[in-house]
């Protein structure tokens, strides 16, 4: 079953009328109503990254309640001490994996205004609010329309909430209707796809590294068959020994190559992530 949502419709033009979802999603707060946002400080009012490391001096001791598990502890002091979640609520953003895509593109400039992106496993959407607003697809109203041909579309299994800007599909990438429908929406080849999709752990890591691995070769499938020549692929991957096949294979279809460790990934993960440019076509 598939299914698009966008922050101003919910139904495809022209498509046959599909199943509803069983399961009403609640609402998401505003995160402003929700006491979320916060004057910022000198340092945000700058480059938010320094009001990030700035927040890095500041900790709080949680301590374990008898109701609360020593990893629950554990958990909830690293929430509270995590400057990325922190700016993550100050900015608005679902996760404070959006701040991963945002060094990225510091270094790399792949979400360049006008952009077509497409985000796969897009839940829950802070990787989509990042795109849509560096590429301007957020902008778009009667009196302002998006600049340039700006598209972003997101894909993923489960259903998630409209961000402004993103058009949501929700279904299989690899399905061929889904792939017809990014077509239709991009109005063409992309400019970019991004990938921060992770197989739910084991707890074994080379298990997890080659089920992350099978994931990154099924995105750029999809990749291939949707980039524009000169497009980027971005995919998370975890360290391991199984990873050269793909960054051969990688190798062999853009330009450049390369393998980093943006500053939002804790620093105990082993996560990095794959960044191609200049794709051959």
């Amino acid at each position: 079953m598939s299914k698009k949502t966008s922050a101003s419709s919910q139904t495809r033009s022209g498509a046959k009328p599909r199943s509803k979802v069983g399961v009403k999603s609640a609402k998401r707060p505003d995160p402003k109503a929700i006491g979320l946002a916060v004057k910022p400080n000198a340092a945000a009012q700058g480059d938010p990254m320094q009001a990030i490391g700035a927040q890095r001096q500041l900790t709080t001791q949680v301590k374990t309640a008898r109701k609360r598990s020593n990893s629950s502890a554990r958990w909830l002091n690293r929430q509270l001490n995590d400057p990325f979640v922190a700016e993550a609520k100050r900015q608005g953003y679902r996760s404070r994996a959006a701040f991963k895509l945002v060094g990225l593109d510091d270094r790399f400039g792949f979400l360049k205004p006008g952009a077509r992106v497409l985000d796969l496993g897009c839940a829950p959407g802070g990787w989509l609010q990042v795109a849509a607003r560096r590429t301007g697809a957020d902008q778009a109203d009667n009196e302002n329309p998006k600049p340039s041909d700006a598209r972003v579309l997101g894909i993923d299994l489960q259903e998630v909430e409209p961000v402004p800007g993103a058009v949501i599909w929700q279904g299989d990438m690899r399905d061929e209707d889904t792939q017809a429908w990014v077509i239709e929406q991009a109005g063409g080849k992309l400019d970019a796809v991004i990938s921060d999709m992770a197989a739910p752990s084991t707890g074994h890591a080379q298990t997890d590294h080659l089920r992350v691995m099978t994931l990154i070769d099924i995105a750029f499938d999809v990749a291939e068959q949707l980039l524009a020549p000169g497009g980027t692929f971005v995919a998370k991957v975890l360290q391991g020994g199984a990873q050269k096949e793909t960054l051969d294979r990688l190798k062999t279809n853009f330009k450049k190559v390369q393998t980093v460790k943006p500053d939002a990934s804790r620093s105990d993960s082993r996560e990095q992530f794959i960044v191609a440019q200049g794709f051959k076509g």
